[in-house]
């Protein structure tokens, strides 16, 4: 088992939601009561425990309660989970998690600053020992038992019509220290041939230069690139940050070819449903 923890100090953050593009404060407040709950200041602190019980992973991961939703908060979520964060009050005054740089190392970066603090509580970490696949249209997502006594290994692979992306696998072992330096940083990205119809559809209304890669048909139109494949490694950040719904670490290795945010999710309810797959570890 490992030992439950919270953030030694609070967190500010100020942004914009990269699809409602409405301006967004945030704070992260240290708590001592196990589980993630988000609190919307801005409507009498209603409050909403991290669940997978009802998820919109429409081009991001949004969470549903009864009175209020929260988009996009895989980045966040990813810096949390990695470092093994799990009691926290999240609140903040919109529907969205700020974009901020359209990476997690704002996230990061702030924790480490602020600082970490184990609690009393012990939590089991699950670990697969019986594999297992799902695909849809092309995308596959696998689930393996670790190497001996290994913990989290997550592989990714894209492969994208577009000169400057094209075909990026990535395999890392997920530790704080890689993700800091390795992942963390990799920015979201789009295509300007989309933004009309994005924003048809009230998405990526706030999205810009500042917060994203900008491709046009032939290249990134804001560069440079922070990495060579910071595609995949973005890629690689949102898979981390949907895992992060299962509520406890993992240990395993996790294989995903041209997946998104749906198949993440499906993989997630999948293994809470069949408990077969795994099993506490101590």
């Amino acid at each position: 088992m490992t030992r439950s923890k919270t953030l030694a100090a609070p967190v500010f953050f100020e942004g914009v939601g990269v699809h409602s593009g409405r301006s967004v404060r945030l704070r992260l407040l240290p708590s001592s009561i196990p589980g993630i709950i988000f609190r919307r200041t801005d409507l009498d602190n209603a409050e909403l425990p991290l669940t997978t019980g009802r998820i919109d992973s429409q081009n991001s991961t949004t969470l549903v309660g009864d009175r209020f939703r929260v988009r996009t908060v895989e980045h966040l979520l990813a810096a949390l989970w990695v470092p093994g964060i799990d009691s926290l009050t999240i609140e903040l005054d919109a529907d969205e998690i700020p974009i901020m740089d359209g990476s997690a190392e704002p996230f990061a970066r702030a924790l480490q600053t602020a600082g970490i603090e184990r609690l009393p509580d012990f939590q089991p970490f699950l670990r697969i020992v019986r594999p297992f696949a799902l695909a849809d249209e092309g995308a596959a997502i696998d689930f393996a038992p670790p190497i001996e006594d290994g913990g989290l290994e997550l592989s990714y692979t894209i492969d994208y019509p577009h000169p400057a992306i094209g075909g990026q696998t990535l395999r890392r072992p997920i530790r704080w220290g890689v993700f800091v330096r390795e992942i963390a940083p990799a920015r979201t990205f789009g295509f300007l041939k989309d933004a009309e119809s994005l924003r048809s559809r009230g998405l990526a209304l706030g999205a810009s230069a500042e917060n994203s890669i900008l491709l046009d048909d032939d290249s990134v139109t804001n560069g440079p690139l922070r990495f060579p494949d910071e595609f995949v490694r973005h890629k690689l950040l949102d898979l981390i940050g949907d895992l992060a719904l299962l509520g406890r670490p993992l240990a395993g290795r996790v294989s995903a070819v041209k997946a998104g945010h749906r198949l993440h999710f499906a993989a997630v309810r999948h293994l809470l449903d069949h408990p077969e797959l795994t099993v506490l570890g101590e």
